[in-house]
């Protein structure tokens, strides 16, 4: 195998080590500070030193190894605390192998949790004393195996000591287990070294300050973004870190910015929805308390990025010090630990207008945003100290600059494979480039010297459908969502968006697009929640069904095989929050959707 791959050095160096590096040259420095919103609705601030860190850490670790040996796992069944990150860090420095989960007593994830919990067959429980009558009703379960240990991690004996032993980069750190839809979630085996080096790429993205950035986050620590984001980032240069559950976020999203208000140099994140969210919910009177002038980057990932998004939520805050820039436009997956690539904060995102009919044919071809048929899309940047190509996902062709493919990445951040899926590892993460070394299909990181070679293998296929164009990477989908219709593909996210806004009875961005079989071809089925603003008494479903199919004939030129209106929360997601696609199919076959009573009536 030919490798003339050009990376800048990443210390891959595991970050336990340099915990106890930062507990040794500034021991009173805050590490971390949770926002405790359930003792006080205004928030009580929690924090912990690098210090006071480690030692919690060894003593969790010491714990570990009591019950259990290096190689073996632990699983963190916890709330989103303090302690979840020392039970994290202890699991590392304890040479077990972490997977990080939630507690038992989070509503609407119980088949999942048993599903992985199964998968992963840990040896050790941590948890917290909050959350540990819900631990052992779960693990009072049928076929639930018992483990060797249950860690109270707000128990553990202060006293008790771990001296570190060595951790290689290519040790496993930690099993992230993927969303899931309608299989077991798999469990992506994430090494030190993916962590380390994963951490350093997205603090170069950001282009933090050692010691002074603080990272403020809500996102749920069990999800990829969340870990790395959240735990891993300021064990990259002893920043401090923010955390509040996501709980709290959600039942009052100011408190976030309330988080971020005041500091002077900050970086955040969340997926699409959170920033629909805030422009949706914090009033006019709570924008008055804000300042977010400090705030670097407020990151947009792990899911469709709208140019309505990032418009509404700039408006939304301008006058409380947002700047443009700070909007950072981010592509990642779990299979590259997380972080893939990033518009930068110095400059707004790059809006880019494509034909729409060409695209579908795999072809981006830049035209005016008030052309005919033309659809904007929002660019993901660069990446840093990996490469990104676009190859043919049947071939592993890889393809000129402008035309749509599967997106390939290889670099120090890409996983080791699947927990216990030699077949699915294979065939996810071995793949081979043809035709790697020159053109121009290839997003090169940062400072590279030769933009045109990449190396044959191996890469790691993310199932995603992207196109590079000036040097960017655009995100247009993922493969098994495409909607193919008499031939023709369709991306499900352009149909859902159009769904959105056909009728005020549908609640927006609460729609669903898939295809199903018709016999002769392929059906368009669309899948919408109803909107709670609108009395079911006054709904008109045929009225409702009419503009959809309207909408999206116009702008799709696309007829609707049969349009589904359901109750609010009736949709289908990931754990993640994500559209869950294959789910909503499965469902829609069998009948199980939540038909709005009204719409049952009228057919």
């Amino acid at each position: 195998m030919t490798d003339r791959s050009v990376l800048p050095g990443l210390d891959r160096t595991p970050l336990i080590e340099r915990l106890a590096r930062f507990a040794k040259d500034f021991p009173d420095d805050r590490a971390y500070t949770f926002m405790d919103y359930m003792t006080d609705p205004d928030g009580v601030a929690l924090d912990v030193t690098w210090g006071e860190l480690d030692r919690r850490a060894r003593s969790i670790a010491a714990a570990i190894r009591r019950a259990t040996g290096p190689g073996r796992r632990a699983a963190l069944l916890a709330p989103q605390d303090l302690h979840y990150v020392t039970g994290f860090l202890g699991a590392m420095y304890a040479r077990v192998i972490g997977v990080p989960l939630f507690s038992p007593d989070l509503p609407g994830h119980g088949d999942r949790l048993l599903a992985v919990y199964r998968d992963a067959e840990p040896d050790v429980v941590i948890t917290t004393s909050a959350s540990l009558p819900a631990v052992e009703a779960f693990l009072a379960g049928d076929g639930v195996p018992a483990p060797a240990e249950v860690i109270v991690a707000d128990r553990v004996d202060g006293a008790l000591d771990w001296t570190p032993e060595p951790i290689a980069p290519d040790d496993v750190a930690y099993l992230q287990y993927t969303s899931g839809s309608t299989r077991t979630p798999a469990g992506v085996i994430i090494t030190h070294g993916n962590f380390a080096a994963n951490a350093e790429q997205l603090w170069r993205a950001f282009e933090g300050i050692p010691r002074e950035s603080t990272g403020v986050n809500w996102l749920p620590v069990f999800h990829d973004m969340g870990l790395v984001t959240t735990v891993a980032l300021p064990l990259v240069y002893g920043n401090p870190g923010v955390i509040m559950d996501p709980v709290a976020f959600i039942m009052r999203p100011v408190r976030w910015l309330e988080l971020l208000s005041g500091q002077r140099h900050a970086f955040t994140g969340g997926p699409n929805f959170a920033y629909e969210y805030l422009t949706a919910q914090v009033t006019e009177e709570e924008k008055k308390s804000l300042d977010l002038s400090g705030v670097q980057v407020f990151m947009n990932g792990a899911e469709p990025i709208r140019e309505s998004t990032l418009s509404g939520f700039y408006e939304a805050f301008k006058d409380c010090g947002l700047r443009p820039e700070a909007q950072v436009c981010a592509y990642g997956l779990a299979e590259a630990t997380v972080y893939v690539s990033a518009s930068s904060r110095f400059r707004e995102p790059t809006r880019q207008a494509f034909d729409h009919e060409r695209l579908r044919r795999g072809t981006a071809e830049p035209c005016a945003a008030d052309a005919p048929g033309a659809i904007q899309l929002i660019a993901c940047g660069t990446s840093f100290g990996q490469h990104v190509a676009i190859a043919d996902p049947e071939t592993g062709r890889r393809l000129a600059e402008g035309e749509v493919g599967e997106i390939w990445v290889h670099g120090p951040n890409v996983a080791a494979g699947y927990w216990g899926r030699p077949e699915a590892t294979k065939e996810t993460f071995e793949a081979t480039l043809t035709g790697g070394s020159g053109g121009s299909g290839g997003a090169s990181p940062q400072h590279e010297a030769d933009p045109g070679e990449l190396p044959d293998g191996p890469w790691l296929r993310t199932g995603d459908l992207g196109v590079l164009h000036g040097g960017e990477l655009f995100v247009t989908g993922r493969i098994k969502d495409l909607v193919i219709v008499d031939g023709r593909n369709h991306y499900p996210q352009d149909i859902e968006f159009t769904v959105s806004g056909a009728h005020k009875a549908i609640r927006r961005e609460y729609t669903c697009a898939v295809s199903v079989d018709g016999g002769e071809t392929e059906g368009l089925v669309v899948i919408a929640e109803r909107n709670r603003r609108v009395p079911i008494a006054l709904l008109d479903p045929d009225e409702v069904a009419r503009a959809v199919r309207t909408a999206v004939r116009q702008q799709h030129d696309l007829r609707v095989h049969d349009f589904v209106l359901i109750e609010p929360g009736g949709l289908l997601r990931t754990s993640s929050g994500k559209i869950a696609r294959s789910a909503c199919r499965l469902a829609y076959l069998g009948g199980t959707l939540p038909v709005t009573e009204a719409a049952a009536k009228e057919a």
